[in-house]
């Protein structure tokens, strides 16, 4: 997968933009708060449909504009593709968002899996250490790309437990009978069990692959083992897939009077986690050094290249957004050794010697929302 031209025009801090890019390494070097980002960020939009750095559209259009636009032309399986995205501001200062995909428009989860990125910034670093939300938001895109059908799952399924939470409140606050709540638990059970399946299995190779990764940043001196864990099973404890609607209704009836006393849904996969352990079991999240937690984020990160190239035939764009003075010397090394040659891959920098001093992969230097080669 390659991305071939991007056009920006009242987007962030750019007014009109236009750039051709290389098909290896894009390097993109300068001070904080050029632009060097909005780049990036541009190209993850065009994957995902939405910002990594905001959730409101209307923060994309330029200050003092009513219009901004985005327009990506990509190579997939090397057929060409055209993407572009139109934000407007209204009276109501919301944004409204147009997608067109050669040509026809489409929604957002119709978008899911026609560009596919892999998103390494700083924050990811803390992925191990950080809040169980963003380990699962993590496996929940790399699943979406490979598999767009699971993203229209996923959507069901939070707009099932959204419904389902709002008549917790009700319940609670004595004005529905707690009855109302078989038909959403049934159609909460069929959703959670297909999207759990999905994870399992998911979560099952990339684990190989992270592994693989990780043995060979360390020298083969660690092994790594990333598990998926269901809310309300103890340690160690499994449930087969074909029990899983058995497993949930149990635990949704279990749960019902602390559900409705919260008044939100305390089983299912909105609550699961990701856990990550090196050698003999050390959990990595209380026990790890930095330093190790560093390198499973980094090993997990290559992982997830091999795992969508597997699912889809190729390898998706890497976007390096400020990682490299995140890592050290001999992480970057490793890095920059994988990528090299075979995957298309966007970086922001604020210092060239973060890279090899034999010039590799094509320089753009960024100053006030100015690109110049």
């Amino acid at each position: 997968m390659r991305i071939n031209h991007l056009t920006l025009h009242n987007f962030r801090n750019y007014a009109d933009l236009s750039l051709a890019f290389s098909h290896n390494i894009n390097i993109f070097l300068g001070n904080n708060a050029q632009g060097k980002t909005n780049i990036l960020e541009a190209i993850y939009i065009g994957a995902m449909g939405r910002s990594y750095r905001t959730y409101s559209d209307q923060e994309l259009i330029r200050w003092k504009h009513s219009l901004g636009r985005i327009q990506l032309n990509f190579s997939r399986l090397d057929v060409q593709n055209d993407l572009a995205f139109r934000f407007s501001q209204g009276e109501t200062k919301k944004s409204n968002k147009e997608i067109t995909y050669n040509g026809y428009t489409i929604k957002v989860k119709e978008l899911i899996g026609a560009l596919n990125v892999v998103l390494f910034a700083p924050e990811d670093l803390t992925l191990i250490k950080g809040q169980p939300v963003a380990r699962r938001q993590f496996i929940d895109v790399e699943i979406s790309q490979a598999s767009p059908s699971y993203y229209s799952q996923l959507l069901t399924y939070n707009r099932i437990v959204t419904q389902r939470n709002h008549l917790l409140k009700k319940i609670r606050d004595n004005r529905l009978n707690a009855a109302m709540l078989e038909p959403w638990d049934e159609q909460l059970i069929k959703a959670a069990a297909g999207i759990t399946v999905k994870r399992k299995e998911a979560i099952k190779k990339l684990a190989m692959l992270a592994n693989l990764m990780h043995r060979r940043i360390t020298a083969s001196k660690e092994n790594l083992s990333v598990a998926y864990f269901m809310a309300g099973l103890a340690e160690n404890e499994q449930v087969a897939d074909k029990d899983l609607p058995a497993w949930y209704r149990e635990q949704l009836l279990k749960l019902r009077q602390q559900d409705i006393y919260r008044g939100s849904t305390g089983v299912g996969p909105h609550r699961d986690d990701l856990v990550f352990t090196v050698n003999e079991g050390i959990q990595l999240k209380s026990f790890g050094s930095q330093g190790q937690q560093r390198t499973a984020v980094l090993a997990l990160k290559l992982a997830e290249l091999e795992f969508i190239k597997s699912e889809t035939g190729e390898y998706p764009v890497l976007l390096l957004d400020d990682v490299m003075s995140e890592l050290d010397a001999e992480r970057r090394e490793q890095l920059l050794f994988f990528i090299k040659d075979k995957i298309q891959t966007f970086v922001t920098a604020t210092d060239q010697n973060y890279f090899p001093e034999k010039k590799m992969g094509h320089y753009y230097y960024v100053q006030n929302g100015k690109i110049m080669e």
